[in-house]
């Protein structure tokens, strides 16, 4: 008798309710088992390098920005930084710490965000609800720092647009106040919950040889126990002068599994870690200018002189981001523009993270290295039969609810 095969593929994507911009996944699936995923990326192209070789750096910084709604200071940064180095443009010292500052913000803000969306993945809705209300805080401070909630256009060629009154050092330091006083009770919300612990514990492993392997960065690389983190690595702007160590899960923990949780843990712990770094920037940073050349006339004609290339990386909240630029004399426009984000190093550490997972678990470990892609409204099963049914985002994102609900009846 011919072996009987129960397994059948499950295409998600190329739009779906976790991801933030267009990829695709063809599981392998026998029962409710994950044995196998393949990638497909690449379905949505901007153009933005393109783009960004038909104007000059200043006009660039505000592009870059909008590569991600998210990281709105990140790729400016890394941008001005690859700009700086290939122009020997040195940065005034207090820039490089409001730099810092708003880097940091942003950090909060980011893993904030993601903590809300990893409990809204598992049916934890009510600490969903917390999360964002609490991410309001800084997001308002924000504003108040750069004129914008998102895309602050706060970075210049050479140095910062707005600088740090009193009355605004007054604000962040009540801001980190708020968020000190809230962080124990966010980790009890999210690491003491026992179905929030079910639901992630030994979900979407990680091991630190296939992190290492694989090229894993930032939170997802620590999570696995690789302490791999450019501010501490190869330090610039004002993380010099400060000093961060990478954060990883044994911290808390005393161990490290490289899985969902974990990753949960180093971000919950980096946010602690962004307060104590904001708040020996403020209590350190020294007086003097916020940028180097305040003309942007004579800013462009320097710029229009040089020659070269070089390299900018900020260990954004996902990871390390990396922008490269080319200048050719005679022209104010880049040459070349390269930008490698941090998901695209986070793709492949996806294959062994699925790898004996169920299906209800796809969400949150899709959503567990904060991939920034865009969202989806609809999976296809296809069966060995040929039948197609399509489970839309609401349907999918019931299957992992109900799943929480098992493990807490349990």
């Amino acid at each position: 008798m011919a072996e009987i095969s129960y397994g059948y593929s499950v295409p998600i994507g190329p739009i779906h309710p976790a991801l933030k911009e267009p990829i695709e996944f063809v599981f392998d699936i026998e029962g409710e088992k994950v044995k196998g995923v393949k990638i497909y990326a690449g379905h949505a192209h901007r153009g933005i390098e393109w783009m960004g070789m038909r104007r000059n750096p200043i006009q660039n910084l505000y592009l870059a920005e909008r590569i991600c709604g998210i990281c709105s200071v990140t790729h400016a940064l890394a941008l001005a930084l690859a700009v700086e180095r290939a122009l020997n443009i040195e940065v005034p010292p207090r820039a490089q710490y409001i730099r810092l500052i708003v880097a940091e913000l942003e950090r909060i803000h980011s893993h904030l965000l993601w903590a809300g969306v990893a409990a809204h993945e598992v049916g934890f809705d009510s600490a969903f609800m917390l999360l964002w209300k609490v991410r309001e805080n800084v997001m308002d401070l924000l504003e108040k720092l750069t004129g914008n909630r998102v895309n602050y256009a706060i970075i210049q060629i050479g140095g910062v647009r707005r600088d740090i009154t009193e009355e605004l050092r007054h604000e962040i330091w009540k801001s980190l106040d708020y968020y000190r006083t809230l962080s124990e009770r966010i980790k009890v919300l999210l690491l003491e919950d026992p179905t929030f612990t079910l639901r992630t514990r030994d979900v979407g492993v990680l091991t630190k040889e296939d992190a290492l392997s694989l090229c894993a960065v930032g939170p997802t690389a620590r999570a696995s126990g690789v302490p791999k983190d450019v501010r501490q690595d190869q330090p610039y702007i004002a993380y010099a002068d400060i000093g961060v160590k990478a954060i990883t899960p044994d911290l808390y923990t005393g161990e490290v599994k490289g899985d969902v949780y974990d990753r949960t843990v180093v971000r919950l712990l980096e946010i602690d870690q962004s307060i104590d770094l904001i708040d020996k920037a403020l209590t350190n940073m020294p007086d003097g200018e916020i940028v180097y050349e305040k003309n942007l006339v004579k800013l462009l004609a320097l710029i229009k002189k040089g020659e070269g290339e070089g390299v900018g990386r900020h260990e954004a909240p996902r990871g390390e981001d990396v922008h490269y630029v080319k200048f050719v004399p005679g022209s104010e426009n880049l040459a070349v523009w390269k930008v490698r984000a941090p998901t695209y190093s986070n793709l492949l550490p996806w294959v062994p993270m699925f790898k004996d997972a169920e299906v209800a678990d796809i969400p949150i470990i899709v959503a567990s290295t904060d991939p920034c892609m865009s969202c989806l409204n609809r999976a296809t099963l296809v069966y060995p039969s040929g039948r197609k049914e399509v489970l839309t985002h609401e349907e999918l994102h019931k299957l992992s609810v109900e799943k929480t609900r098992r493990l807490s009846r349990r």
